[in-house]
């Protein structure tokens, strides 16, 4: 089975927004491995997305961007991805994220009531992975 997913810590964040209660994590550049099956290599790939959390807060400060991301938890219902989000996402019910950034002390915390992740035109290539 293939499988994609964004590897959090290095990820671009160009903002975060908050529009209402929507919650949007604007990635400049997401870095995507991908798997595929009967294959011993992964795939080292870029794209831009945003993971945008409907009837969603911010607890705390919003940190400030553009920022590179230094890993942290992303949950939906009862699955938390720890450094990373699984491609494809999109879930009702209860969503968060704790994400640390690169030279902060400052955390991303959203609960929300969903999550998605919109990704924007195609990956880019960047390597093979052995």
């Amino acid at each position: 089975m293939d499988t994609s997913s964004i590897d959090l810590p290095g990820s671009e964040i160009e903002s975060i927004l908050v529009e209402g209660d929507k919650v949007i994590v604007r990635f400049a550049k997401a870095y995507i491995i991908k798997t595929m099956t009967g294959s011993a290599e992964r795939t080292r790939w870029w794209q831009k997305g945003d993971l945008v959390f409907e009837g969603a807060e911010v607890e705390g400060e919003i940190p400030p961007c553009p920022a590179i991301c230094a890993g942290g938890d992303v949950g939906e219902n009862v699955y938390t991805y720890r450094d990373m989000i699984q491609i494809p996402l999109e879930s009702r019910g209860r969503a968060h994220c704790d994400l640390k950034f690169e030279n902060s002390d400052l955390h991303l915390k959203v609960v929300g009531e969903g999550v998605a992740l919109k990704m924007e035109d195609r990956p880019h290539y960047i390597e093979h992975i052995k």
